[in-house]
């Protein structure tokens, strides 16, 4: 049996309001009482990845999947590693109408770089222009760092990317007219429509 409390009356969070939650999420010491799991960045990417028609495509994925695995293994520098909620985007932060920042979903919650949290706001921006530069920057201003400016900012993007494309691979499985979305992110990581930022339309 599972209890939930109801939320009153809520809108997603700005982009300003995920970064403060985020940013006392990370404030906080590692628990003691139990342990947390290590980030797993590329959990079921590789069965997403079979979702893929092209087998091309398929091919490609995998090798890139090799090459960011090996680059996350010695990724060395960065900030020290806090409690991660995993899957900070606007969509599991929620502002309720008596004043409350509320984290929902906390199902990827692990330890490891605060940057894989911040890079999610990060990518609408530079990857997607989903959020404005104005956007952006209160984002950083709230939490108190750029990760654009950090030296895993790339991988840890690549890697954002690629479950997002992956995700909406599954996503076309199942729904059909989505083929066409996931076959553009992958032209898009494949370097067919140029540089960042891409067309991608958002997945719920």
């Amino acid at each position: 049996m599972t209890f939930w409390q109801e939320l009153p009356p809520h809108r997603h969070g700005t982009p300003t309001e995920v970064a403060g939650a985020l940013r006392l999420l990370h404030s906080m010491p590692t628990p003691t009482e139990f342990t947390l799991p290590p980030l797993t960045p590329f959990i079921r990417l590789e069965e997403r990845i079979t979702a893929v028609t092209r087998s091309d495509d398929q091919a490609w994925l995998r090798q890139h999947l090799i090459s960011l695995r090996t680059r996350y293994a010695e990724l060395t520098v960065g900030l020290p590693h806090r409690v991660l909620h995993g899957d900070a985007w606007k969509g599991n932060v929620v502002s309720t109408d008596d004043g409350q920042v509320v984290l929902l979903d906390l199902e990827r919650c692990s330890v490891g770089p605060p940057e894989w949290d911040l890079v999610s706001t990060a990518i609408k921006h530079t990857s997607f222009a989903w959020i404005t530069i104005g956007d952006y920057q209160d984002f950083c201003r709230s939490y108190g760092h750029d990760v654009t400016t950090s030296t895993s900012f790339e991988l840890l993007r690549d890697i954002r990317e690629l479950r997002m494309t992956c995700y909406a691979a599954q996503h076309a499985n199942e729904h059909p007219p989505a083929r066409t979305e996931a076959g553009h992110r992958i032209d898009c990581l494949r370097g067919r429509h140029g540089a960042r930022p891409w067309a991608w339309n958002p997945f719920s």
